[in-house]
């Protein structure tokens, strides 16, 4: 019994097409991992950041990305004065602020 060479060709090009596909398999769900996992996550973070900085608002105690606590004085487009110490103010862009604090936190 042999197999004639049509045969073999066209049962060989099914199999092929299907193993191309199965190859293709973990890339995709290696992508749907990376999703679930670490952009969707992100994404959240950024979402929650970019709502804290827009809610904020004079009197408010803030801490910044380098570390200085303190109540913000004035609001602006993207900076904000912020009151380190009594007479003391700096100048901060919005988007360094990290954490809104509890009023009654800085004294």
């Amino acid at each position: 019994m042999f197999i004639s060479d049509a045969f073999a060709q066209a049962t060989g090009a099914a199999a092929g097409g299907e193993s191309s596909l199965l190859s293709m398999l973990p890339l995709v769900l290696m992508f749907v991992v990376l999703y679930f996992v670490m952009i969707r996550p992100q994404m959240k973070r950024q979402k929650e950041h970019r709502a804290m900085i827009e809610a904020l608002a004079k009197g408010d105690e803030i801490v910044t990305s380098g570390g200085l606590l303190g109540k913000v004085t004035k609001l602006g487009e993207s900076f904000l004065s912020l009151e380190v110490a009594n007479g003391v103010e700096l100048q901060v862009q919005r988007s360094a602020v990290v954490q809104v604090l509890p009023k009654g936190t800085v004294k």
